[in-house]
């Protein structure tokens, strides 16, 4: 195996790149103990409210559509994944010491990579299923079933499973003078040996979905922008349609496509041995970009509420029938507290009225 190009010495402000031709290369990582706790907390804030929410709802929506599983699997696994973080906060607000064991390490790790190739696959299936709903409206009322949305989610789920065994493999922890590290990829004998493993997992679950979402949504366009007269609900469904594209895209354009593109330019720079100014403006680029691959959990509900069926309705109907509860309620409260007034007057004066006849 070829020697890596440089080996990582990390120190508590920096880390320095020994290449194997003994010069160095350091830059300085003070900038990821403030920006990475400050944004996994809003993650976490922000997912975990909104997920939550998402999940309760759509148990109030039985019996699913397709649709509908798509986004409840797609919001399981947003939630499960901002669950994760506040390990990852304290890790990197604790300046990169992580007491909590390699299991754990490998679990967090673990929970990352599953939720951002889960969410890449389920928004691929809802994709899918939007298109044959506006291209092969006909064949999709047959063809697409709960059922068989069920089944595809059960399959994204054990092929990201599936794809990731590795992933626990290569994470693992080290020591830097008295703090445990927990490596994102592996330890440095077993670098390249990753890069080609993240590449595979890269193309299957990112580059081959990302190629499928482009081509239904081009489908979808061309389909969307034909002058055509219909009902009211194929009106509502193409604008759901027109929603859904944009929605995908920005979280394509936010989370996934950056995050993907700087990793692997991170990877390939530090394999080809470049120069140590072009790693520090690598490095930098890509640590910035981990943040937002988990900002994907935060906007998925935007998708929900926007383009799912029924979902909007539902969250509102609820959330309206607890603000007339509460309102009904009031004035119910508030006659019972004049009546008790009332009666409460009336027995003083019923006591008055027996001391006034006493005396006499």
């Amino acid at each position: 195996m070829a020697t890596p190009a440089y080996i990582p010495v990390e120190s508590n402000q920096s880390v320095t790149f020994t290449s194997v031709f003994n010069a160095s290369c350091r830059f300085d990582e003070e900038f990821k103990y403030i920006l990475l706790p400050v944004s996994y907390t809003l993650v976490f804030v922000v997912g975990l409210a909104l997920n939550a929410t998402a999940l309760w709802t759509f148990v109030k929506m039985r019996p699913w559509n397709p649709s509908t599983v798509f986004m409840f699997h797609l919001a399981l696994s947003d939630f499960l994944y901002v669950l994760s973080l506040p390990t990852l906060i304290y890790y990197y607000a604790n300046r990169s010491h992580w007491p909590f064991g390699v299991a754990a390490c490998k679990m967090v790790r673990f929970m990352f990579y599953a939720n951002l190739y889960c969410s890449i696959l389920l928004l691929t299936c809802i994709s899918l299923h939007r298109y044959m709903g506006i291209c092969h409206p006909i064949k999709a009322l047959s063809l697409v079933k709960p059922r068989h949305a069920h089944l595809a989610c059960a399959a994204v789920w054990a092929a990201v499973a599936v794809c990731l065994v590795p992933n626990l493999v290569f994470v693992t922890t080290s020591r830097r003078d008295n703090d445990t590290l927990c490596h994102d990829t592996t330890s440095q004998d077993s670098f390249e040996e990753y890069v080609d493993y993240s590449s595979v997992v890269m193309t299957l679950l990112f580059g081959v979905p990302f190629l499928v979402i482009v081509a239904c949504y081009c489908q979808m366009a061309r389909t969307l922008c034909r002058p055509r007269r219909g009902l009211l609900a194929n009106q509502v469904s193409r604008q759901k349609s027109v929603k859904l594209i944009v929605v995908v895209l920005i979280v394509f354009a936010v989370s996934f496509v950056p995050f993907h593109v700087t990793r692997t330019v991170y990877y390939t720079a530090r394999v080809l041995q470049l120069d140590c100014r072009t790693l520090n403006i690598v490095n930098f680029t890509y640590k910035i970009t981990r943040p937002l691959a988990s900002v994907n959990s935060c906007i998925d509900p935007i998708l929900y509420f926007l383009a799912g069926d029924h979902y909007r309705t539902k969250l509102v109907s609820v959330l309206t029938r607890k603000r007339q509860a509460t309102t009904s309620q009031a004035p119910a409260q508030a006659a019972a507290n004049k009546n008790a007034s009332i009666a409460l007057v009336y027995l003083n004066l019923e006591a008055k009225v027996k001391r006034e006849a006493q005396k006499t």
